[in-house]
């Protein structure tokens, strides 16, 4: 077999950068190289030059991050590593976010994002024409008027469908779970992947953009944030059956509960589990009636161009509402979830606190050595839940939700020794306090 130079120079730089990367979280950057060129690894204070695809892999202050993104080539792309440190946040803001490809165990414990200087079109161009996706949608009995529009749109732009009437349990609306159910169906009987869109939309032109990024899922956001659930993509992927699979059991578990909210928790329960390839649709996949600032949109919802569809009720609690800032899964969510086969059902949560205050190689190097800690010997514990905490609220949080899951609370800092045999430690020390307390109330 003949090596392929590009990726042998590129494995060589990852190498010599210290940098590890999750097989999906390779294949992505491969795929990317493909289209751009070898990819340039940014220097501190040194400018990206002429290349195409750029990896930043230390933040950058205000200044800094205005600077180097006024000097990105058009077309640009930038990849960062760790992608799950708030100190990128800034940098990500300046950048169009494009998508994320989830951690994969302690092989690659950190999540990637990419963005850019243009368009996910201009990339998308650069690959060969992408197999047209099943669109499905389904709508409740007796209202076949609202899906006309999409049924002759599909038939204008040739495109294989599969549009269904359903029973629903509401006579207003389809359930989050009733949604979720058909999609699944629908993903297990055909073999193209799928483009849901809501009853209601039309079409405009062939959606091929998710397709021809090659990815496991692809959604568009409100507000950077806020999940839709009206235009949902989902590849031929275990990955993606498996996101289906786990939106469907959250739905039916809570019902009266916003379908966009059900996904994004579906979503972030998948990403910490499985290296989920995520891309964010532009606003032409997600364009309303009357929205002026998108006229040659792809899909077009029919809903006002107003503020009025932008996420759940004003009154959903807050708490459950917070940001993903600048893509970043936030402070309450587990950055990776790893399971060790055969041990026991006990869990242990590792929550990695004042990560503010610590550059970012030395976060990094607290999330591979934990993770890597974990894989070598799991102390009998079957599942790890590592959280990154910014803040005294953010750790407050993950405790509480250890807690209440019966997790095993542990607390590290960057830059702590972590031996080998550190959940080994822990069991020990969890079973010896409990052999004191019974021994305690024996006495008593």
């Amino acid at each position: 077999m003949i090596s392929n130079p590009t990726s042998t120079r590129t494995d060589q730089m990852l190498q010599s950068a210290g940098l590890r990367l999750g097989e999906a979280q390779h294949r992505r950057l491969d795929w990317l190289t493909d289209r751009l060129g070898p990819p340039r690894l940014h220097a501190a204070n040194g400018t990206p030059g002429d290349a195409r695809l750029v990896i930043v892999t230390e933040p950058m202050s205000g200044a800094g991050a205005e600077l180097f993104c006024r000097a990105l080539p058009a077309g640009c792309v930038v990849l960062m590593p760790f992608g799950e440190n708030p100190d990128f946040d800034f940098l990500k803001s300046k950048l169009t976010e494009f998508g994320t490809v989830g951690p994969s165990g302690a092989d690659g414990p950190h999540e990637l994002w990419w963005g850019g200087t243009g368009e996910a079109e201009a990339i998308a161009a650069l690959s060969p024409p992408a197999i047209p996706p099943r669109i499905v949608c389904c709508y409740q009995r007796g209202c076949d008027d609202l899906v006309e529009p999409l049924r002759h749109a599909l038939e204008s732009l040739q495109l294989e469908s599969h549009i269904d009437s359903i029973m629903t349990e509401l006579d207003d609306r389809v359930l989050a779970s009733e949604k979720a159910e058909f999609i699944l169906r629908a993903w297990e009987a055909y073999r193209e992947p799928l483009l849901y869109v809501e009853a209601g939309a039309l079409l405009q032109a062939p959606p091929l953009l998710a397709a021809a990024l090659d990815c496991d899922v692809a959604l568009h956001k409100w507000n950077r944030w806020e999940m839709s659930a009206r235009t949902l993509y989902f590849g031929r992927s275990t990955a993606a059956r498996t996101l289906l699979r786990n939106w469907r059991r959250l739905a039916k578990n809570h019902p009266t509960v916003w379908d966009g909210y059900l996904f994004d928790q579906a979503w972030s329960l998948t990403s910490s589990r499985v290296p989920l390839d995520t891309v964010w649709l532009p606003r032409g996949y997600h364009a309303l009636h009357g929205d002026l600032a998108q006229p040659q949109a792809t899909i077009v919802h029919d809903l006002p161009a107003t503020s009025a569809d932008l996420g759940p009720d004003p009154g959903f609690a807050s708490l459950v509402r917070s940001a993903r800032r600048a893509g970043r899964t936030g402070g309450r969510d587990a950055l990776v979830v790893m399971t060790a086969p055969g041990a026991s059902d006990s869990g242990v949560a590792v929550i990695l606190r004042d990560i503010v205050a610590a550059d970012a190689r030395m976060v990094a190097s607290a999330v591979e050595t934990a993770t890597g800690a974990f894989a070598a010997d799991n102390g009998g514990f079957g599942r790890l839940e590592l959280t990154l905490c910014a803040w005294q609220d953010e750790i407050d949080s993950a405790r509480e939700a250890a807690i209440a899951a019966r997790l095993r609370v542990l607390e590290i800092v960057p830059g702590q020794a972590i031996p080998r045999d550190f959940f080994a430690l822990a069991a020990n020390g969890e079973a010896a306090t409990a052999a004191r307390r019974r021994t305690d109330r024996i006495s008593q």
